[in-house]
């Protein structure tokens, strides 16, 4: 069984926003490097502040995690094929998950809970949403439907909607809105 137009749209969207940071229709460390900037410069880490350098190690990390799991053919990139064959190998058996989508995970809560409270409010998930692109009004709705419209999402809750957004098939699943978009 292939995966779903819906699933396929989730998954470029994430591609082709988050990852593919450089549009060249590949991912690959380039595109790790430009995030790295661009989370760093968000958040005002200057090059050789801890976080900075926190910041570098985690995502290269990422990327070389990444790279292992979903470049098949060695080619040090990660194509749209590659990219939905390991998504829909997740989505078939969260128990699979491999350490640097955990890290990822908790590397996107972290950044996103700027107060670093525990919680991800609206105008955080908002801030780091519209960092990539997206229109703030349509990640604070996303964080509306998301949160089911309570105050601010936990790192628990979160989890459990990052495995909602790989894996479900219905277009209304909270999860569906954890990167920001209101509809695939």
């Amino acid at each position: 069984m292939s995966i779903s137009d819906f699933r396929k749209k989730k998954l470029l969207f994430l591609f082709n926003v988050f990852f593919d940071v450089n549009q060249s229709g590949e991912i690959d460390v380039k595109d790790f490097e430009l995030a790295i900037e661009r989370v760093c410069q968000l958040r005002g880490w200057a090059k050789g502040t801890p976080k900075n350098q926190e910041t570098h190690s985690v995502m290269l990390e990422i990327w070389e995690g990444l790279r292992s799991q979903a470049d098949k053919d060695n080619d040090g990139q990660v194509s749209v094929e590659e990219w939905c064959n390991m998504w829909d190998a997740y989505a078939k058996d969260p128990s699979t998950v491999m350490d640097w989508q955990n890290k990822y995970m908790n590397f996107m809560f972290d950044l996103e809970d700027a107060s670093n409270d525990g919680g991800i409010d609206a105008s955080e998930f908002a801030l780091v949403c519209s960092s990539y692109g997206l229109e703030k009004k349509e990640c604070e709705l996303a964080f509306k439907k998301m949160a089911r419209s309570q105050d601010e999402v936990t790192r628990e809750q979160f989890a459990s909607l990052w495995e909602e957004y790989f894996s479900s098939e219905d277009p209304c699943a909270p999860g569906n809105f954890i990167f920001g978009k209101t509809s695939f």
